[in-house]
């Protein structure tokens, strides 16, 4: 399954691509993802969580960088996990492009997706696809709003204190402080969300 998000950043170029190429920095824009390790060969490891009722489908997975291009601003990243039970998997290519037009950061991301076990289920009546652009959309908001807000010094960097004058739970600025435990996606209450946007497509049809 394939997805296009486009979105715009009301910031520099170089301020948007930093963000989204610091893969701890955006997990937490990601509703039910938490990073809990980071090898040593640039690999990401930690979990997703996705409720579904009474039932929880958690997973396990990776996601590594393939492909930095900061000349054409372009990053590839994969994404693989297994669901904790051993009930299914999900694989992801994640491609990034973006470019400024107008002091604007225009960001295009695709991305390609298979995904088995209980959650393949909703691909029914392109319900899985439908949930998936919201919380793409859910994602892309709340990353923008954080970039959006970052404090910026006259030449464009982002000022942040020294790590000396910040107390020890004080976040950097401009990162969107990840809760201690992730909360899970909540299935239904996003199943809920889509179903009203296809009935006001339906009868905005009408």
């Amino acid at each position: 399954m394939k997805l296009e998000q486009r979105f715009e950043v009301s910031a520099p170029l170089d301020r948007v691509w930093s963000a989204l190429i610091d893969v701890e920095r955006v997990a937490p824009c990601l509703p039910g993802a938490e990073i809990t390790e980071q090898g040593d060969d640039g690999t990401y490891r930690g979990d997703f969580t996705v409720k579904l009722g009474p039932t929880t489908a958690a997973y396990r997975g990776e996601l590594s960088l393939q492909e930095v291009d900061e000349a054409a601003h372009r990053v590839t990243m994969r994404a693989s996990g297994q669901d904790k039970r051993g009930q299914g998997s999900a694989k992801a290519t994640i491609v990034s492009v973006m470019r400024e037009e107008g002091g604007v950061t225009l960001v295009e991301v695709d991305t390609d997706f298979t995904i088995t076990g209980r959650l393949a289920r909703f691909g029914r009546g392109g319900m899985i696809k439908d949930v998936s652009n919201k919380l793409l959309r859910d994602f892309s908001t709340c990353l923008t709003q954080a970039i959006e807000a970052e404090p910026a010094g006259p030449t464009g960097v982002v000022e942040s204190a020294p790590e000396t004058e910040r107390g020890p739970s004080e976040p950097i600025a401009g990162r969107p402080t990840a809760p201690s435990a992730a909360k899970p996606v909540q299935g239904f209450s996003l199943l809920l969300s889509v179903l009203r946007e296809r009935l006001r497509r339906l009868f905005g049809r009408g």
